[in-house]
């Protein structure tokens, strides 16, 4: 099928249905079968895989791996084009479809999807989960960061998202894109661009760039953090004021827990000085601070901050 086939497929399949792409759910179709299979290919899917797959949209994905997977478990919150995707799919015994919202809130995956995984990863002997999608971009970045926080823990993300998105997950120190998001991604997984798509290979066309991204959770990189929902909370409200001084910052963050004083000695511990910004630091850095102040509240907490 080319991509001139795939395009007058998914619109004349809306056209007849009475339908046409919904701006609020983020519909912008791929409409290219090779892109499709970067998407696939960087996610190497075995048949011990689970995959999830957020925004089914008219099922070509879906119905490209399926045949490579153990089981798909795929999510659309439209539930006129799930039933046309239904048809599309039928005969693809082990895909499951739900029909709801991938996400209970933008901090927390929604359970019965997490639930649904789980199920097929029982019923597959020594199986994998892994998120391959063509995410729609209102829902990109919990998506991508709250699985970090999940169990199961995938083994691999390879997703379509937009391409400033791409960029702040893969940025350095010290540039515009460089964000608590960037840490926390760089803090547990291996990210890389595979490719940047140009608005013409969707349908309708976004306004922007997009990116493929293979996205590899590394456990070496995550037995680093020992109390991972503490390191979250204190990785976003570090950078919550991103052009404050890391001292005024850090105490911000802590405020609760540490004293001034105690945050002083934190820095000095770790040659920081106290008029850096969080933005200058390396992850490892970042990691090594907030670890320090997890340290320090457990030994001493602060009955009365100045």
């Amino acid at each position: 099928m080319t991509e001139r086939q795939t395009l007058s497929f998914i619109s004349k399949s809306l056209e007849r249905a009475g339908l046409h792409p919904k701006t609020k759910y983020g519909q912008n179709f791929l409409v290219d079968l090779n892109l499709l299979d970067i998407l696939i290919k960087g996610a190497d899917i075995q048949k011990t895989d689970v995959v999830l797959e957020v925004g089914t949209g008219m099922g070509s994905l879906t119905k490209l791996m399926a045949p490579l997977a153990g089981a798909v478990v795929t999510v659309e919150i439209d539930r006129d084009l799930q039933a046309l995707a239904a048809k599309e799919l039928r005969g693809n015994d082990n895909v499951t479809m739900l029909s709801c919202d991938a996400l209970r809130n933008k901090n927390h995956m929604r359970e019965e999807v997490l639930t649904a995984v789980r199920e097929k990863m029982a019923s597959i002997p020594g199986s994998h989960f892994k998120l391959i999608a063509n995410l729609p971009y209102n829902v990109a970045t919990p998506i991508i960061s709250n699985l970090l926080t999940v169990d199961p823990f995938p083994d691999r993300m390879v997703v379509t998202i937009q391409k400033e998105l791409a960029q702040r997950i893969v940025a350095e120190p010290s540039c515009k894109d460089y964000s608590a998001l960037t840490i926390w991604m760089q803090s547990l997984c291996d990210c890389e661009i595979l490719r940047i798509l140009p608005p013409s290979v969707f349908w309708p066309s976004p306004k922007v760039d997009s990116a493929i991204i293979r996205v590899t959770p590394n456990p070496a990189k995550r037995s680093r953090i020992v109390d991972l929902e503490y390191y979250h909370t204190k990785l976003r409200a570090l950078f919550f004021h991103r052009r404050k001084f890391l001292r005024s910052q850090l105490f911000t963050a802590t405020q609760d827990e540490l004293s001034k004083p105690q945050i002083d000695e934190i820095l000095a511990k770790l040659n920081l000085e106290p008029n850096l910004r969080a933005e200058q630091l390396s992850v490892e850095q970042i990691i090594a601070l907030l670890d320090a102040t997890r340290l320090m509240t457990l030994a001493n907490p602060v009955s009365d901050k100045t």
